[in-house]
């Protein structure tokens, strides 16, 4: 997948990011920009949870999520 691939992946999902995790604001989508680990990060920062619950998160909604990628 080449870099401009991966940036409308981005845009497309970015919507059902914030239907899954409504307190990521716009700025926090800047900042993650199609980044995991900055996903999981944010989840951790504005839900209060820890790395391992984000990173149960995120997994749950790429394994029902399969057509985005990284």
């Amino acid at each position: 997948m080449n870099k401009d691939e991966a940036s409308g992946n981005w845009k497309q999902f970015k919507g059902k990011f914030k239907e899954k995790w409504g307190k990521l604001t716009d700025d926090d989508f800047t900042v993650i920009e199609g980044k995991r680990e900055q996903l999981v990060g944010k989840i951790q920062e504005r839900y209060g949870y820890g790395k391992d619950q984000a990173e149960k998160e995120v997994k749950d909604w790429e394994t029902t999520n399969k057509d985005y990628r990284w």
